[in-house]
């Protein structure tokens, strides 16, 4: 049966199938950010027309395995404030640690720079006589304390309940009569407790995490409650969607994690990044989606998605495992204007969807990435985006004029179809700015880890991803970029060809030295348990969060043997890999163990098609403020083995990219475009 990813971004919604014999089929739809459900269920409903009406009448419409939707819906709840009403009750004396934080700068040399205040308001956190310590309780939680503190909870009317309690990550029996009796005094209000939400050390993340969790339950639940409601109708026959660690949920399963949703959409593309990254030999690799609002850079090594154990979205500190992504405001409906000192600035101010750059015809009339991206001719008018969504170039350079007045510094490049004066210099000004902010995002995930990009592969992807993927080779050394095959919605097809995934983890707290394989095996066996039985049949992968004594951070680490030398190896090379050093003789300490459970989906067929190459058009383009020649090349319908020269336009179907002069380009059997700098 056929596989759906729909990624909903905030421009587009993409939708990917994959058929029963591999092949893909692909449908975008403009974005409702008023409610994305809609923009959602129009995407299906496209795909499902255009089937029936490829198979014709009166054969019967196969149905659709599963759906796998990545949304937005917890982001936005979290970088908008648009979440529940929320209670927190926790141990008393600890009712400020949302507060208190951990006492860093929201920016180091900024005094007056605040971090964003918590998801809960002070007078709604209620603090419980009670208190467990390390070895179990210190101060008993008494039945008349929980009436008391169950009927200052229902008094405040809360839409969720959030409790962290101290130490309920090893001794979870307060938390657990709390809960219990909230939930029998509040039917139908969320209660999320922190034990079932995190169960490790770190009171302030616990606590942060576990008031999230509560914050989006009751969004996120109608959210997906409405189209697990919707899509069995349309021939679905299992709603699932991606999480923040590159997994897919069950619908009900992830109504009761929403907080695992936070980074449901970026992650999507970079599992499709990875699987491309496979497909073309290429294991090493970084990732750039870049989208209608921003771009996310990422990181592939040995094929698969990098991942953190804690990260924060909107300020907000939650520790879940999720695929490393670094968010700039760089997208192709990000606005540029001058600032108070002539400066050109791009972003992080996005024209989104509605009205969108100018040149969507939408009533948009600032100036932004896809406006320039249109004046220089990279862009083709006359190819429809989405819908009934085309580009019009008239409208893009009256949007350009005010910035080309401004930045009139005359480059010496013939204005081309009349063009006021300056403006190929605002064009080409917002393509150098946006470059640049971009590049910085990619520094961050590579060179600030330690890691070389000049070594790397560059996957860019999106929307508009594959026009800047050589400028930003460029810039950062590197000497190979790989255009995908269906590069506008790769993260759609990330999203169908994503494996069911359980993370699972438990505090520890032992030194190496002193465990042994039968320590650590009785440490693993609950987890191991736990799993098998959440997700039957997956394959096991077992990993330790490790640190030197003393430090206040850890190192994930694969384990692959119950062996404490083994493991002590795997995480001094790790440290030394990600920081620089290691000292051997400073001993280890394990503090988490994690099992992460995968049962792996049906992949698509990545493949060139076959026959006779098309000849190229042509047309006139400007680069670094240059006209030149471009051929135009129809991206995935390329011949394997097939060269290109520089400048070249590659227009594809769902995105475009641009092989600029200096650059080859050489199509690989799996229908991606390899370009490297011409000898």
């Amino acid at each position: 049966m056929t596989r759906l990813g729909i990624d909903v971004g905030g421009t587009f919604t993409d939708l990917v199938a994959i058929e029963p014999d591999g092949s893909i089929r692909v449908r975008k739809v403009a974005s409702t950010p008023e409610d994305p459900g809609i923009g959602f269920l129009r995407a299906v409903d496209q795909y499902r027309g255009k089937r029936e009406r490829g198979r014709g009448k009166g054969k019967a419409q196969a149905g659709v395995a599963a759906l796998v939707h990545g949304t937005t819906v917890a982001t936005n709840a979290l970088l908008e404030r648009r979440g529940a009403r929320v209670v927190l009750v926790t141990t008393a004396g600890f009712e400020d640690l949302l507060w208190l934080r951990r006492q860093d700068r929201a920016a180091l040399y900024d005094l007056a720079r605040e971090h964003p205040p918590p998801l809960v308001a002070r007078n709604d956190v209620i603090g419980v006589a009670e208190r467990m310590g390390p070895e179990g309780v210190v101060t008993p939680l008494a039945p008349d304390e929980v009436a008391r503190v169950v009927r200052e909870v229902c008094a405040r009317a809360p839409e969720a309940v959030a409790v962290a309690c101290l130490f309920a990550f090893r001794h979870p029996a307060h938390e657990r009569a709390l809960a219990g009796a909230l939930c029998a005094a509040l039917p139908g209000i969320p209660v999320a407790a922190s034990h079932e939400v995190r169960p490790v050390f770190r009171e302030y993340e616990r606590t942060s995490t576990t008031t999230a969790e509560a914050y989006l339950r009751p969004r996120v639940g109608a959210y997906l409650e409405r189209l697990a409601a919707e899509t069995p109708a349309r021939g679905v026959v299992s709603l699932r969607l991606m999480t923040s660690s590159g997994g897919t949920l069950g619908a009900e399963r992830a109504a009761g994690r929403a907080a695992t949703l936070a980074l449901s959409g970026p992650a999507g593309g970079v599992v499709g990044a990875a699987m491309v990254a496979r497909a073309v030999g290429q294991p090493d690799a970084l990732t750039l989606d870049m989208g209608g609002t921003s771009a996310d850079a990422s990181l592939v090594t040995d094929g698969e998605a990098l991942f953190e154990a804690a990260g924060s979205v909107g300020g907000v500190p939650l520790a879940l495992p999720a695929v490393l992504i670094e968010t700039v405001g760089a997208g192709g409906g990000s606005i540029a204007r001058l600032d108070a000192g002539g400066a050109l600035r791009v972003g992080p101010d996005s024209a989104g969807a509605a009205p969108g750059p100018a040149c969507y015809g939408r009533g948009g009339t600032s100036p932004t990435v896809t406006d320039a991206c249109l004046a220089l001719g990279w862009l083709d008018p006359a190819h429809p985006l989405a819908d009934a969504v085309r580009l019009d170039p008239g409208a893009a350079e009256r949007a350009l004029e005010p910035l080309g007045r401004g930045l009139d510094r005359g480059t010496g490049a013939r204005e081309p179809r009349g063009m006021a004066p300056g403006l190929t210099d605002a064009a080409a000004g917002i393509v150098e700015v946006v470059t640049a902010v971009m590049a910085r995002a990619l520094k961050r995930v590579s060179v600030a880890r330690g890691v070389d990009p000049r070594r790397l592969a560059l996957i860019p992807f999106g929307g508009a991803g594959p026009l800047f993927g050589c400028a930003l080779a460029d810039a950062l050394g590197m000497a190979t970029v790989v255009v995908p095959p269906h590069p506008g919605v790769l993260s759609a097809l990330g999203l169908a060809a994503a494996a069911e995934r359980v993370d699972l983890v438990a505090s520890f707290h032992r030194a190496l030295a002193g465990l042994d394989a039968a320590a650590l095996a009785a440490g693993y066996a609950p987890l191991g348990e736990r799993a098998a039985t959440e997700l039957p049949g997956a394959a096991l992968a077992r990993l330790a969060d490790c640190r030197f004594a003393g430090q206040g951070y850890e190192v994930t680490v694969p384990v692959t043997s119950h062996d404490p030398t083994a493991i002590g190896g795997a995480f001094l090379a790790a440290h030394r890999a990600r920081y620089g050093h290691a000292d051997a003789s400073i001993p280890v300490e394990v503090v988490n163990l994690r099992v992460v459970a995968t049962r792996a989906a049906a992949l698509p067929a990545l493949a060139a098609p076959t026959g006779a190459r098309r000849e190229p058009q042509r047309r006139e383009i400007i680069v670094g403020g240059v006209r030149v020649t471009a051929t135009v090349w129809p991206l995935g319908a390329l011949p394997a083995g097939l060269v290109i020269a520089g400048p070249a336009i590659l227009a594809g179907v769902d995105a475009t990219g641009l092989v600029e002069p200096g650059w080859r380009g050489v199509v690989h059997a799996s229908g991606a475009v390899i370009l490297e700098r011409a000898a």
